[in-house]
């Protein structure tokens, strides 16, 4: 009997298979493979088809099959060239799939203007790495074609006409600051503590290359730019007359000390490669703001090129330019970062002023189609689709920092979050009822505040809330027509007539939304994007809000009915109907009523009972719920508030010199902005001469205002040019009489 052979099976892993994870495996047999997905074969393709390993990759990922990391540890790749295999293959399919990988064969890897650019740089000592930042490109790349380094940090020279900077490291920005802004080497220090000085670290600002001689014709930074070579095209100036707006720039001292630039290359660095780079994207909005054209759109009504002389290029960008950029510097999604550093900054600088905060919620009403929630609009009296900004401002009324709300919260809801930021103290008014004190327990009190006197009868008395537990101030004031306004405090340190005055000086935020309202347009929408809301965030239940309207119908109709049974009783006739019995056989239709509204109103409370009061976003099931896209509109805001801020620090300056500055002030400013000048540029200078005003005090006063601005040395963003202000004289008006010679005097 022959011995019987021993059956070969085959094994249950195999030496040429790769488990990818529990249920997919990856088999190799000779050049083909298979991938297995639970025991079944669900592709196959040749070992040396790349197209069709990448397909492979990509199926098993986009299929849920597997994750990109297990994708990656059983082909042998990395998870970023899974990633880069599943965005081709979205982009352009198979044939996606299908490019080379790697530097195209025979193609240069740079340029030969580049190279030559390199060789220039090279030859007046630049190291490799200053080299690398200059042109976007790897200090390798740098380094394989002219060798390394022997000086890791030169200064850099001139290329063209456009001084040079050495680039630094993004500042980094601190809680505390003691240092001022010195841009150029030699300025003058301020002699006059009027002009704010700086709390941002002095650091020299980067200028970025240019290869134009001509300020009215930037083609080849422009050609830069569409190359990916350039950042943020630099500034350059040409002599002229009568430049329109170039008042505009009496502004640049305040935004060049309220450190935004530093800021902003800290949170941003770069938004690609553009000619209006982030520096120019973000002094074009302050000068727009600064120049009442209040939106994107109204550059349309202004001359591009004469808008672009203020900035230093041949032209200002245009409306999808501009929009696009901002759009840009949106996606990074630091608005509120931005927020945060300028408000300490400003902290910094104007601290004095900082001893109170006033915090109040603006409603920003919405005409759109969207879902989006309601709030209560107080100047309309009505509640319609808004959303709500919470702006704090300091003891002048000046802004310092703007949250945008979460679906709209009240602000007793918000103001815990908000004082986490400043500070954990509160002065708010006392809302509801609440009981009226004898006007015998009033008390006359006057005191000189802020160098003026006031005078208030003010009644100084300890309330206490939550049962008990919370001991507060209540601060009530009667008016002369006897109403009776109560304030609550945390502060016991204060005098009762300091806590009525800063709580009654409030009406300067309420000045600060109208002026802001009518002069920046704040209300107005920067783009019409919706985000989706936060499936988990609550909100009232709108259930609920409909028992809630039915109820009060319920009780209004028993009321009625009530009424109608009542009057009914009183006119009854004893004589007719002696007995209540009586009364209700004769009025049993009304009584009948009566049961089956007191009925239907005990069905709707016991039905609302079961209806929680707050709902989750997810849990509702009619159209989704949205809200309107904050990032755009809060980086504009921002920026009108430095606008603000820059229009009331001139407004300071020019207080001591113009008597009518309270009223007339921003008046004057105004027309300064629009002023038109002559600009005259020179080495190491760019000098701005404005035209006179319209009458010789006003003229005398911006002179005066010139100077003190000349004290700051200001330098211009993103350059090396020292800006220098001064004014025309007032024209001289000549009198002539008959018989005397003319004779010449000054107005």
């Amino acid at each position: 009997m022959s011995t019987q052979l021993p059956l070969e099976l085959p094994s249950s892993s195999p030496s040429n298979s790769v488990f990818i994870n529990a249920r997919c495996m990856l088999q190799t047999e000779e050049d083909q493979r298979v991938i297995v997905v639970g025991g079944l074969p669900v592709y196959h393709y040749c070992a040396a088809d790349a197209v069709a390993e990448a397909y492979a990759m990509v199926m098993l990922v986009e299929s849920g099959f597997a994750q990109q990391t297990e994708v990656a540890r059983a082909f042998g790749k990395s998870d970023r060239t899974v990633r880069r295999h599943q965005e081709r293959y979205r982009q352009a399919g198979m044939d996606g799939l299908g490019r080379p990988e790697g530097w195209r064969s025979g193609r240069r890897r740079i340029a030969g203007k580049r190279l030559r650019v390199i060789e220039k740089l090279k030859s007046q000592g630049l190291s490799n790495r200053v080299i690398a930042q200059r042109l976007g490109v790897s200090e390798m790349a740098i380094r394989k074609l002219v060798g390394p380094s022997k000086c890791e940090e030169v200064g850099q020279l001139a290329l063209g006409l456009t001084p040079s900077a050495t680039p630094r490291e993004p500042p980094t920005i601190q809680t505390s600051f003691a240092s001022d802004i010195r841009p150029c080497d030699d300025p003058p220090a301020p002699t006059t503590d009027s002009v704010q000085k700086s709390a941002m670290p002095e650091e020299d600002e980067p200028v970025p290359m240019s290869l134009d001689h001509d300020a009215s014709d930037r083609t080849f930074d422009r050609q830069l730019a569409y190359l990916g070579l350039l950042d943020d095209a630099a500034p350059i100036f040409r002599d002229g007359s009568q430049v329109s707006g170039v008042g505009v720039l009496l502004a640049l001292p305040y935004l060049v000390h309220s450190g935004l630039m530093q800021i902003a290359r800290k949170l941003y660095g770069k938004i690609g490669p553009a000619f209006y780079g982030l520096r120019t994207t973000l002094l074009t909005l302050f000068l727009m703001a600064l120049l009442r054209i209040q939106r994107p759109e109204q550059l349309k009504e202004r001359d591009p090129a004469a808008l672009g002389r203020l900035l230093g290029l041949d032209r200002a960008p245009e409306v999808k330019t501009l929009r696009r950029q901002l759009s840009r510097v949106a996606a990074h999604h630091r608005a509120e970062q931005l927020g945060a550093e300028l408000a300490r900054v400003r902290v910094a600088q104007r601290g004095e002023l900082m001893g109170f905060l006033y915090v109040d919620g603006h409603v920003r009403a919405y005409h759109g189609q969207r879902t989006i929630s309601k709030a209560y609009v107080a100047r309309r009296h009505l509640a319609m689709p808004a959303t709500t900004d919470y702006w704090i401002n300091d003891r002048a009324g000046d802004p310092l920092l703007v949250i945008t709300a979460d679906i709209n919260a009240s602000l007793a809801k918000a103001l815990p979050n908000l004082l986490g930021q400043v500070r954990a103290t509160i002065l708010t008014y006392r809302k509801g009822k609440g009981r009226l004190i004898h006007q015998r327990r009033f008390v006359r009190r006057r005191a000189k505040l802020d160098g003026r006197w006031v005078t208030y009868d003010l009644n100084d008395q300890p309330a206490r809330f939550l049962k008990g537990k919370q001991r507060l101030r209540q601060i009530t004031r009667l008016c002369e027509d006897g109403h009776q306004s109560q304030i609550m405090t945390s502060r016991w340190d204060l005098s009762d007539i300091e806590v009525a005055y800063r709580m009654f000086e409030r009406w300067r935020q309420e000045n600060f939304f109208k002026y802001m309202r009518e002069e920046f347009l704040l209300d107005a929408l920067v783009d019409y994007y919706i985000e989706p809301e936060d499936p988990t965030r609550t909100i009232p239940n709108p259930e609920r809000r409909a028992l809630d309207k039915q109820i009060r119908a319920a009780r209004t109709e028993l009321s009625e009915i009530e009424r109608q049974y009542g009057a009914a009783a009183a006119d009854n006739s004893e004589q007719h109907r002696p007995t209540m019995r009586g009364f209700k056989i004769a009025y049993g239709k009304l009584g009948k009523q009566l049961r089956a509204a007191r009925e239907r109103l005990n069905q709707l409370i016991d039905k609302r009972r079961n209806i929680p009061s707050r709902v989750e976003i997810k849990d509702l099931s009619e159209q989704a719920v949205v809200k309107l896209a904050t990032e755009r509109k809060h980086l504009t805001d921002i920026i009108k508030m430095l606008a603000y801020q820059a229009e009331s620090d001139l407004l300071n300056l020019l207080r001591p010199r113009y008597q009518r500055a309270e009223q007339e002030g921003r008046t004057l400013l105004h027309e300064l902005f629009a002023l038109a000048g002559d600009i005259k540029v020179t080495d190491s200078e760019l000098q701005i001469t404005l035209a006179p005003l319209s009458s010789p005090h006003r003229t005398r006063v911006v002179h005066s205002l010139c100077e003190l601005l000349d004290q700051t040395a200001t330098v211009f963003p993103g350059s090396r040019l020292r800006v220098r202000f001064a004014v025309h004289p007032p024209p001289s008006i000549s009198l002539a009489f008959p018989g005397t010679p003319p004779h010449r005097g000054t107005a």
